[in-house]
């Protein structure tokens, strides 16, 4: 006669002795790969189950892949914090457990002011038998169409909203965490398209031709683009800023672009036609932005 399997109970928690934690169906839990020059498995625990007399404990999973581990490999936009959850099933015993950690949902982990060692994410389903992923579709962005990878470092377009990779539009790492404010090529005039920041247009400035004028008034808004070309302030859509001004505000318009950072406030007055023909370049004011004379 057979003999009858012991009798194994479900636990609500479980306390990890060696590595002083408890686990719980649904936490996620570090696992210790079969290759030690791997780096640690990581599962989703689904149950927890122990003999009669409470040892001998296995915990039901359910696995995490990483990008590499998939059919299709590791792609430019997968992040290095990234993962899969997959179909794959798996009995374990709880003495392989490494540690916790979290695998936070996209749109969390993209909020995170600082990620641990200890912190994923995961946008995607993966069945291990197809490679067929769910969702199987996903946003895409900047001009390479490209789904976002949150390692990179990218710029939004004030205009229409679009994120961009610096170097997809000519732009430089330290170029980009300088921007303020900044305008892609499909929403910036015709002669704004190659000055997408104060900071890139410093490089590109012909200062021979620039003045400097400050106005509030409607009639003066007229006059200034009468012998203005607002080619240096990509970042801020000029309407926006005669609607700005003409509400009232004062704004400052000038020729040293180290210190452009947008159409800012000031408590200057306004100018005359003839005091604004006087300025020549190398007067200076506080808080200005750019104009080509022409």
């Amino acid at each position: 006669m057979a003999k009858a399997k012991p009798a194994r109970r479900t636990l609500d928690s479980y306390a990890v002795k060696h590595i002083n934690k408890t686990i719980r169906p649904g936490d996620c839990v570090l696992m210790r790969p079969s290759d030690s020059s791997k780096p640690s498995y990581v599962a989703r625990v689904e149950k927890i189950e122990a003999d009669s007399r409470g040892t001998n404990v296995k915990i039901h999973v359910r696995w995490y892949y990483r990008p590499e581990e998939s059919i299709g490999g590791r792609r430019q936009f997968h992040g290095s914090k990234e993962l899969f959850l997959s179909d794959h099933f798996d009995i374990q015993s709880a003495d392989t457990i490494e540690g916790k950690c979290t695998v936070h949902s996209f749109k969390s982990y993209t909020k995170l002011d600082a990620v641990g060692n200890d912190d994923f994410f995961c946008r995607f389903e993966y069945n291990s038998s197809t490679g067929a992923f769910n969702p199987d579709r996903v946003a895409v962005y900047c001009k390479c169409e490209m789904p976002y990878n949150p390692d990179d470092l990218m710029v939004q377009c004030e205009g229409c909203s679009d994120w961009f990779h610096p170097t997809c539009i000519d732009m430089t790492q330290e170029e980009a965490k300088k921007v303020d404010h900044f305008y892609c090529h499909d929403c910036s005039s015709e002669d704004q398209k190659k000055l997408h920041n104060s900071h890139v247009s410093t490089r590109n400035a012909d200062a021979k031709n620039k003045y400097w004028l400050r106005t509030r008034i409607p009639e003066r808004l007229e006059l200034a683009f009468q012998i203005c070309a607002f080619s240096i302030i990509p970042f801020f859509g000029i309407f926006r800023w005669i609607q700005n001004a003409v509400g009232g505000d004062t704004y400052s318009v000038g020729e040293d672009t180290k210190l452009c950072a947008g159409a800012m406030q000031t408590n200057t007055e306004a100018v005359t036609k003839s005091e604004f023909l006087k300025c020549k370049k190398g007067t200076s004011w506080e808080n200005s932005v750019c104009v080509y004379l022409l």
